[in-house]
């Protein structure tokens, strides 16, 4: 049984303000009224409009009739997921935070990222509609939103609830440097359906692991490899730039050639993880390897993503009125990673999509 309802309402990463990073989903098991969580928040209100018009029924199905307004929709959000604080990723939260309705919002981020937030909602460049503070009004038509810390000590195996039946591992990601030359952090979340024990993996911007000053990723593909393909089958992650793009100019994203690198070591990852499996201990404690089929473990990383869908998200918009480039970007890393024969299938998250987890 699938684990999410997702609909994304923006999958660019600029300049076009129509389309930036933003995703509603759900449990799959729940309608939307239920209560739906944001993840990202570049695009909103304004955009989920136009999409909309032109798809009435998006968010309808035998549990939900609908349709739904806009206004409808985000009463419905209960929270939001944030990777980290630029504007391509927060822009519709701040905008249209003194006109949501229904229950205060929780925003969830690191600490870094809420700092962040706080500093734009400071009553000068925006009105002040967050607030630390957790009391009980719930309608409390000061502070709009609620900050809330996503803890990164947790012990192995921890998640951390947001919504019912829905909680959150955060890892730290590089996405190059600040103006004090120090590295601004993004964030990759694994969300888990907590009945269902599925979940998929969503990357903020990210830095490649190879030009890092710290490398950051593999920690995420570690974790990944463990689950993979009988819990974790879902990954969204950036690619920002098409092939060829200097090193210097990649700004904290990743071009195809990276992208490709790192699904390399999720593969390799993967690999290990199931050499791991391969053995078991013998009557005399010692290792003993188990009887294998031909062309699993020793074929290398070959196969070891089978099962497992990658969407890229964040594609730079090119507003000189050629072709938009997240179609060339797709096909370049299908390129570059089909004669490695590692077994997943590439997509390209596409606004106005509905995607079932």
């Amino acid at each position: 049984m699938p684990a999410f309802d997702m609909v994304v309402v923006g999958c660019g990463g600029g300049p076009d303000e129509t389309n930036l990073s933003a995703y509603l989903f759900k449990p799959y098991d729940s309608c939307w009224e239920d209560g739906i969580i944001a993840l990202e928040a570049g695009s909103g209100q304004g955009t989920l409009r136009h999409i909309l018009q032109e798809t009435p029924a998006l968010f309808n199905s035998d549990r939900d009739q609908g349709p739904y307004s806009v206004a409808k929709i985000y009463s419905y959000v209960r929270c939001f997921l944030i990777t980290h604080a630029h504007l391509d990723h927060v822009n519709s939260l701040v905008i249209s935070a003194g006109s949501l309705s229904g229950p205060r919002k929780q925003v969830y981020a690191t600490r870094q990222t809420l700092l962040g937030l706080e500093g734009i909602f400071n009553g000068r460049l925006w009105p002040n509609l967050a607030s630390w503070k957790d009391d009980d009004d719930d309608d409390d038509d000061e502070n709009k939103l609620l900050y809330k810390d996503l803890p990164l000590d947790l012990p192995s195996e921890a998640y951390h609830t947001i919504f019912p039946s829905v909680s959150v591992r955060t890892f730290l990601l590089n996405h190059g440097l600040d103006e004090s030359k120090a590295v601004y952090q993004s964030s990759a979340f694994f969300i888990r359906h907590d009945t269902f024990k599925k979940e998929f993996l969503f990357f903020g911007d990210v830095e490649p692991d190879s030009i890092a000053k710290k490398a950051q990723n593999k920690q995420v593909w570690k974790e990944a490899a463990l689950k993979i393909p009988e819990v974790l089958s879902t990954i969204f992650i950036e690619c920002s730039w098409e092939k060829g793009r200097p090193t210097d100019l990649l700004f904290g994203h990743l071009s195809p050639e990276h992208l490709v690198d790192e699904l390399e070591s999720l593969a390799k990852e993967v690999e290990a993880v199931n050499s791991r499996k391969a053995y078991t201990s013998g009557s005399d404690g010692s290792p003993q390897r188990k009887k294998q089929k031909r062309n699993t473990v020793d074929t290398g990383a070959r196969g070891a993503l089978n099962g497992v869908r990658v969407y890229i998200i964040h594609c730079k918009d090119v507003m000189d009125g050629t072709q938009n480039p997240r179609a060339r970007i797709v096909d370049e890393v299908k390129k570059l990673i089909e004669p490695k024969g590692l077994g997943l299938q590439i997509f390209a998250a596409e606004q106005g999509m509905r995607i079932i987890l």
